[in-house]
Order: structure tokens, then C-alpha cells, then sequence
């Protein structure tokens, strides 16, 4: 393979850019994953790589210069593109110094790891890239410790559920699961099971969060779905509180105040003890 790419008409680059087509990336198995951190935090959580591309005009900092020798240390052979060619792979007006073709990862609820009082989002059928990729971000920062996509309506691992994560979606904390296997896996580890939904009788802060918790956002369209009523697991019901005209909030900001307060009251109760 050549180790600098000029053309934008390269066959190669035409190969990378089909995998922004859901279909594509169904057919080979293969993602797309545009910008320094996001490769470089793939590369950590152990993604195979495939193809790694680099602009070196692009990658004018520290951070673009550290995840080139990520790279290479790792064994990973880096082809140079011109500044014309890697207009062709530029997403909208961004300019990614380094861009890479993986492997899509599979991780399973069993490989998950989950300490005495776990702290878990089920993400139900999120059908908006952009609000998935928040809420992976938010769980980061938050320090959930297990984020499950159940019955995911968006590709979880395309490239703007990938940009918006921050590419926090290859985290090891991230897994893949059929609601059935969800709420089998739920009932396994015991956990208590809150509900967002804006009819719930409780406000979000009136519910013990410090006990092992999984919480459940439902997709923007319609909600937490049916097959959670009647469920025994399911516990407890919350609300956010609108003072104003709006009846409910965006996914991804429930999703912030939630993981928060759940933040909030952990951080009191260890203060305490």
C-alpha cells in the first residue's frame, strides 16, 4: 500500500467514505471513526483497526502528534493523505487530522463489570444519534458504571454517535442487548429499576439513588416502552419536575439530571460515613 495517498478520487478513500452508509458498514463489518481522540480512544479500549489515514498539516498539536504515536507504537502502519485528499473523508466543516476504519467491537451484558453498588443506564431504543452519543459522554463524566443500549434504533457505533461520544461509545463500560436479555440480566444482579417517565408520582430527588440502581431512558418519539409495565423489577417510577410550558426535556438532558442526582446523593452519603 502506498504511504501517501493524493488523490481524493483514491479507491481506498472511496472505500472509507461508503462506510458512512449505515448499509455499508452492516455489509463489512467495518466503522468509521473521524478525529484524533476518538481514534486514539478506540486504539485504548482495544479496537481492531483496520486502515489508519493521517493529514500531518492537520496535526498541528500535541494531541494529534501524541495519537499519531499512539499509532505507530502499536504497531499500526499510518498512510499520509494530502490536504486534498483528506477534504474528500471531511465530515461537514470539520478537519480531522487522523482518520481510521475498525472492526465494529460486540460486547456483552456478561462482560461488564459492575462493583457492590452499581450505578447502570439502559438506554431504550435512542433513535437520535446525536442524543446517544451525549448521553455516553454524560455517563462518562458521571462515572455510571455501565451504560446498556437495548434495542438501539440508531447504529450505536456510526460515526456521529462515535463524534458525539467523544468516542466514549468503546468504552468497556458500553454493551449491546435484547430487552429480554436486558431484563434477565437486571433481575440477575439485583438491582433496584427507576423508570423515567414524566407521569411517574415521584420527582426525581425523592428516591433513593446510593442502593444498586439501573435507570431507563426511553427513545425521544415515545418513551420508556410498554414491555416495562407490569414488571416487578421495575421499582420506581420518576419525574422531572416542568414549572413552565413543556411537558418533558430532551433524552440526553433527563439523562444529565438523573445521573447526577444519583451523583449527588453518593457523593453526600460517603462524605458522611
Amino acid at each position: 500500500m502506498p504511504d501517501r495517498i493524493d488523490s481524493p478520487k483514491n479507491p481506498r478513500l472511496k472505500a472509507m467514505l461508503r462506510l458512512r452508509n449505515n448499509r455499508d458498514r452492516k455489509k463489512t463489518g467495518l466503522i468509521l471513526i473521524d478525529g484524533v481522540r476518538e481514534v486514539s480512544r478506540a486504539l485504548a479500549a482495544g479496537v481492531e483497526l483496520q486502515e489508519a489515514f493521517a493529514c500531518l498539516d492537520w496535526c498541528d498539536d500535541d494531541e494529534a502528534r501524541d495519537g499519531l504515536s499512539a499509532l505507530r507504537a502499536a504497531g499500526h502502519g499510518v498512510t499520509e493523505l494530502s490536504p486534498t485528499a483528506a477534504e474528500a473523508l471531511a465530515y461537514g466543516e470539520r478537519r480531522s487530522g487522523i482518520i481510521a476504519s475498525a472492526r465494529r467491537p460486540q460486547r456483552s451484558l456478561g462482560e461488564l463489570s459492575l462493583g457492590a453498588a452499581p450505578f447502570v443506564a439502559i438506554l431504550e431504543a435512542i433513535e437520535k444519534p446525536g442524543n446517544l452519543g451525549a448521553m455516553l459522554r454524560t455517563a462518562d463524566a458521571a462515572g455510571v458504571d455501565a451504560v446498556v443500549l437495548m434495542d438501539s434504533a440508531c447504529d450505536p457505533f456510526g460515526p456521529n454517535v462515535i463524534r458525539a461520544s467523544v468516542g466514549n461509545i468503546f468504552r468497556s463500560f458500553v454493551a449491546e442487548a435484547t430487552a429480554e436479555k436486558t431484563m434477565a440480566w437486571l433481575n440477575e444482579n439485583q438491582m433496584q429499576v427507576v423508570i423515567s417517565t414524566p407521569i411517574a408520582d415521584k420527582a426525581y430527588d425523592e428516591i433513593n439513588w446510593r442502593v444498586p440502581t439501573a435507570v431507563v431512558l426511553g427513545s425521544e418519539a415515545h418513551g420508556v416502552s410498554s414491555q416495562w409495565q407490569g414488571q416487578s423489577l421495575a421499582s420506581e417510577r420518576v419525574r422531572l419536575p416542568m414549572h413552565g410550558q413543556a411537558d418533558s426535556l430532551n433524552v440526553s438532558t433527563t439523562a444529565a439530571v438523573l445521573f447526577y442526582e444519583a451523583v449527588r446523593q453518593r457523593r453526600a452519603a460517603s462524605k458522611q460515613a
